[in-house]
Formats: structure tokens, sequence, C-alpha cells
């Protein structure tokens, strides 16, 4: 009997150690493994891989693309406007073994180093390069991310400004100029207007002076159209022929 409960305490000994020995490791995930303290030469994975418990430890690390919520920040641009500015930062681990050793929490120093670099890179720039040069501003921080995170083997996809909250007065005053671009253009387009139009009367005058028929035709075409939208109007045609004869006799007389 006794010999039977020894066999039973080995057996199931023997259960726990076999089942801390094996781990199973999904597609996207990778295994660090440190041997009584010291990192293994490659990560293992994926499926089935084979630690030596307790000598040996495994450390699970994704593969997959983590979306990382930059907070909010306070930056001061360069033309001294306090503005609320956050992001989202796209990155994934290319090398877990440098992920693991060379930093203490990726993920957090990860998120340390996106908002510190929002705050450097948006206060170098004025408040319209903010707002109109995005995609600029979205390259930079990315270069810079990436750089920092590489010695991590960390490598950052994209980085893109998600919002610009300005203060109210900013606002405000935002609007009264985008008024008044608007009133700019208004009045530049009809002055444009009046312009042409000047030019096509002093064409059509020119015409008329060389061909006084036109001018007769004219007057016909205005009575048509007065008597087509002005259908109560009693209208007496002059003829023209009689106002140039009072015109000739006033200059005769003087």
């Amino acid at each position: 009997m006794d010999g039977l409960q020894l066999l039973l305490v080995v057996v199931v000994i023997f259960g726990i150690w076999l089942f801390n020995s094996l781990n199973v490791l999904r597609e996207y995930e990778r295994g660090v493994i440190f041997r009584i303290g010291r990192l293994l030469e490659s990560a293992k994975g994926p499926g089935l891989v084979w630690v030596l418990w307790p000598i040996d430890r495994i450390v699970r690390v994704s593969l997959r693309t983590i979306t990382m919520d930059v907070p909010t920040q306070d930056v001061i641009t360069a033309d001294n406007v306090t503005v609320k500015v956050n992001a989202v930062v796209y990155f994934r681990v290319v090398d877990p073994a440098r992920a693991i050793v060379e930093v203490e929490n990726y993920l957090y120093a990860t998120s340390q180093l996106g908002q510190t670099t929002l705050r450097s890179v948006l206060g170098e720039v004025g408040l319209d390069d903010l707002l109109s040069k995005r995609e600029m501003l979205n390259l930079r921080l990315q270069e810079i991310l990436d750089k920092h995170t590489d010695p991590w083997g960390i490598k950052v996809a994209l980085v893109e400004i998600k919002g610009v909250d300005l203060p109210e007065n900013m606002q405000r005053a935002m609007a009264r100029q985008a008024e008044a671009e608007r009133e700019k253009r208004a009045k530049v387009i009809h002055a444009q207007g009046e312009f042409e139009a000047s030019k096509q009367l002093a064409a059509a005058a020119n015409t008329i002076a060389t061909e006084p028929v036109a001018l007769q035709l004219r007057y016909l075409q205005t009575l048509t159209e007065i008597g087509m939208e002005k259908n109560t109007t009693i209208v007496f045609p002059l003829p023209i022929d009689l106002l140039d004869y009072f015109v000739k006799s006033r200059e005769a007389k003087t």
C-alpha cells in the first residue's frame, strides 16, 4: 500500500512538472525563455514549446499591431497659443527578446515617449501649420518615435493626430477671419464681374455708334420685352428719327 501511494505521489509530481513544462503559443505569440536567469538565443514559437520548469521561465510577447491612444496634451505652439491635442500610435514588436530585455515595460515606455514627443514636436510649429500640415507632422512624429523605439525591438508604423481643441476666444477670432476672407472674395468677384460687364458695354456702344440700325433694333427688342412682361402697361413708341430731328434743330439754334 505504501508503494502504491509513493507511485501515486510520483505520478502527481510528474504531471505537475509536465503541465508547467509544456506551453502552447498562438500564431501571433512568441516566447522569450530565460534559463537560470540567462536569455536563450532566440524566441520560441508558435506551437508547442518545451521548457524545463522550474529552471526555465517563459515570457509571452504578442506580435500583433498595438493601437495606443496618446492622452490629451496641453501644447503651447510657436506663436504662443495653448491648444489641447491628442493622437493615436500604431506599433508592433519585431524583436521579442529586445522588447523584454532592453526596457522594463515597452507598452508604458512607448506611451510616455509618445506623449513627450507630441508636446515637443507640436510646440515647434505655429497654429496655422498645426491645422493645415497634419500629414507632415504625422510623418515627423512617426520618424522620431520609430528612431527612439528601434533599440527596444519595436516598429512604429503610423502616428495620427486625432484632434486639436482650440480655446473659445481663438475659435471666435478664426470665425471672424474666415468671414472676412469670404467677404473679400465676394467683393473681388463682384468687381471682376463689373469690369467684364463694362468692357462688354463699351464694345456694344462702339458697335451701335458705327451701325445706327443696331440702336433701332435694340429699341424694338426692348419694346417687345416690355410688352411680354408688363401686359397692363401702355407704351407709345416714339420714332428715333424724330428725336434726331429735335437734337439737330437744337444744335442749329446754338
